[in-house]
């Protein structure tokens, strides 16, 4: 975060130059400068104000990892960088009890979860993803979106979703959540 008050056109030359990513917070009024602080501010803020401000942007610092599940049937999700396909496990819709649940029930869970092709996806995942946090928070990110998907998206990937969020939870610098689309 670069805070100024004043001519901050060196300053602002100087970051620009070297590529470092920034945050620019003008405290006070209108400088009146085309290039100047207040013209390029991200956010501008009197001096009272300044505390709060920095502890929202300093929240933003964790990376969110969000696991999502969807169905195939309607459509990849926009914002999913990762897509994960689901369809080669089991289909608990196939099982009469297990049909009206979802993901989310103990007993789908377990039939999903049970598969060994479900465990070693999941554990490849889980290193994976586990040993690339450090460069997607390197470069900036402030989210990194996994999509699950099956056919319906309501059973296999709702429990895979469930799953690696659980594993990741915890983990340095990251907040996890689950979103399931279909559900």
């Amino acid at each position: 975060m670069i805070t100024v008050a004043g001519d901050a056109t060196l300053v602002l030359k100087n970051a620009d130059a070297t590529g470092d990513r920034y945050e620019l917070v003008h405290v006070g009024p209108d400088d009146g400068a085309p290039e100047g602080s207040y013209a390029r501010a991200h956010h501008r803020v009197e001096a009272a104000d300044l505390p709060a401000l920095a502890r929202r942007l300093k929240s933003r610092e964790r990376l969110l990892v969000r696991c999502q599940s969807f169905g195939y049937k309607h459509g990849l999700p926009p914002a999913a960088d990762w897509v994960v396909d689901a369809r080669f496990l089991d289909n608990p819709y196939w099982v009469e009890d297990l049909r009206p649940q979802t993901g989310l029930d103990p007993a789908v869970r377990r039939f999903v979860l049970g598969q060994p092709a479900a465990g070693e996806l999941l554990d490849n995942l889980e290193r994976t993803i586990g040993s690339l946090l450090p460069a997607y928070r390197a470069q900036g990110r402030q989210e990194l979106t996994l999509a699950f998907g099956c056919t319906g998206g309501r059973h296999r990937s709702v429990a895979l979703a469930e799953e690696l969020a659980k594993r990741l939870r915890g983990g340095d610098g990251i907040e996890v959540l689950t979103e399931h689309r279909e559900l």
